[in-house]
């Protein structure tokens, strides 16, 4: 471009043509159809490219192109399978001409296929949700997240929150936080087709849902749309803030000590962002400023969804539940009966006839045993030996007091039966009595069963008794009343006498 100004301004300056062409080292052709055309830009064109090897194939590839077009992505077949296909119908020709003429093809008969129509949200319309895989590190040690992502698409307010899975009790988890987060939920979201949410594609927008996660939208009243599969551009906003977060809040890698950190670290970015981030559409306001003209169009429920995967497993002799490959503990009582398990995101419930007997923190790796000492307990006094290598009691981290009972009492031959029976008591007298009560002993310097259980009697006992109640029937209805006349009278007789004598 720079060369074709200087041919024109020499011209505009009258110098010739040979003298143009052989200072700037070009023809004198070029030098004419720079002056002839008056253009200062010049372009080359390819030229048409013939496919002389198709010949009668050109018909029956282009059948196999619109055929594989109206197929989803997942099933199309690549160009080295048509390229094969048409070989076995007689086709002779190398594959850089299939190759070719298919991405020509392509271009020609389908222009509109990467563009789209812009689309406008109400106030409360709409929300889309969508998973993204992220890599922290938690306690030193890198872990990959499943990050759950909302978007209200009017005021593009945004909310995100980190699992270890990607299963429904994490789905249901997700909504409950977003709904407190955003203070309500719009009328209609927008998901893509996950085993947690749909569980079977139909033909056009036809899903079956699953049935919890319709009494979750039940629940928060809103109505569940899935995309079509392989169209991510139908819930595009939250498809490029999965891309936007990815760069601007996990890039560096996050680096927290607990999960818990790590979601509150999430939510306060979520709110800066939305404070510092002017609105796409009104310039003018940032996102929060749309938000709060939203919020108030949001649907709120005032008591928080149930949240749990229900499961029906039966606690085996040694009171363990076994649920996602780890094992929970419940009461003895209820050992070798049915269980109803209720797995939450970060917890599980045990519950037997409808009661919940157990409540443990959920493990996510295998082979963990989840164990309460006090569901053995009352095995103590029938099997004391379970003191020296049950499971419950050797990963149990006791109060000072009794772990310094738990030491001297090692040194007798019966320690195992004094030890059962000491703990035996937390049930009835409670774990802070019994612990006083060993503190007391240790402290006087003679430790035993008989003298523990001593004083925790004499610190439990009641020594100012209830004050006595008058019985209800012994209350007179009419009480009597202070009458001194008749005193009077009979002082007044007595001194009348005296006056005689």
């Amino acid at each position: 471009m720079d060369q074709i100004t200087e041919v024109r301004m020499a011209l505009s300056r009258g110098e010739s043509m040979r003298s143009i062409a052989k200072r700037c080292q070009i023809s004198r052709n070029t030098v004419r159809k720079i002056s002839c055309s008056g253009q200062t830009e010049f372009r080359y064109k390819a030229r048409e490219p013939s496919y002389p090897a198709l010949g009668a194939y050109r018909e029956r590839l282009e059948q196999m192109l619109a055929a594989e077009e109206d197929l989803p992505c997942g099933k199309r077949r690549t160009m080295l399978q048509i390229f094969g296909a048409i070989q076995s119908e007689g086709y002779r020709g190398g594959y850089d001409a299939i190759r070719r003429y298919g991405k020509s093809w392509k271009g020609k008969c389908k222009p509109v296929s990467k563009a789209f129509v812009p689309l406008v949200f109400g106030k409360g319309e709409a929300f889309q949700f969508d998973w993204s895989e992220e890599l922290v590190e938690l306690c030193g040690v890198p872990v990959k997240v499943y990050v759950a992502h909302f978007r209200l698409c009017h005021s593009r307010m945004r909310y995100c929150i980190a699992f270890m899975r990607m299963s429904l009790e994490m789905l249901f988890a997700a909504h409950i936080a977003a709904h407190d987060f955003f203070g309500g939920f719009c009328g209609i979201g927008i998901y893509d087709n996950p085993r947690t949410v749909v569980s079977r594609i139909g033909k056009g927008k036809d899903r079956e849902y699953i049935k919890r996660f319709k009494q979750l939208a039940s629940h928060y009243l809103f109505e569940p749309r899935a995309c079509t599969p392989a169209s991510g551009w139908e819930k595009g906003q939250v498809e490029n803030q999965v891309k936007v977060l990815r760069q601007r809040v996990f890039t560096p890698r996050l680096r927290f000590s607990s999960l818990e950190e790590l979601n509150a670290h999430l939510a306060e970015q979520m709110l800066q962002e939305a404070h510092n981030q002017r609105h796409p559409e009104f310039t003018a306001k940032s996102v929060w400023q749309v938000y709060e003209e939203e919020r108030e169009y949001l649907r709120t429920q005032a008591q928080a969804f149930d949240g749990y995967v229900g499961d029906e497993r039966r606690a085996s002799s040694e009171c363990l539940v076994q649920y996602d490959r780890n094992f929970y503990s419940l009461p003895c009582a209820y050992a070798g009966r049915a269980v109803a398990v209720r797995a939450y995101a970060g917890h599980v419930v045990l519950a037997v006839d409808g009661k919940t007997v157990a409540q443990h923190r959920r493990e996510f790796d295998k082979g963990h045993y989840v164990l309460d000492v006090m569901h053995y307990v009352p095995l103590l006094p029938r099997k004391p030996g379970a003191l020296r290598n049950g499971r419950p009691f050797l990963e149990w981290n006791p109060p000072a007091p009794i772990r310094a009972v738990w030491d001297r009492l090692k040194h007798f031959p019966d320690w195992d039966r004094q030890m059962a029976s000491i703990l035996a008591s937390i049930p009835t007298y409670g774990l802070e009595a019994v612990s006083v009560a060993c503190e007391t002993a240790l402290e006087q310097g003679v430790v035993s069963q008989t003298v523990i259980m001593n004083y925790l009697g004499r610190l439990t006992e009641d020594s100012s008794p209830a004050p006595a109640r008058e019985p209800e029937k012994l209350v007179l209805s009419l009480p009597p009343l202070a009458d001194c006349l008749r005193y009077d009278r009979l002082l007044g007789g007595y001194a009348c006498c005296a006056s005689k004598s």
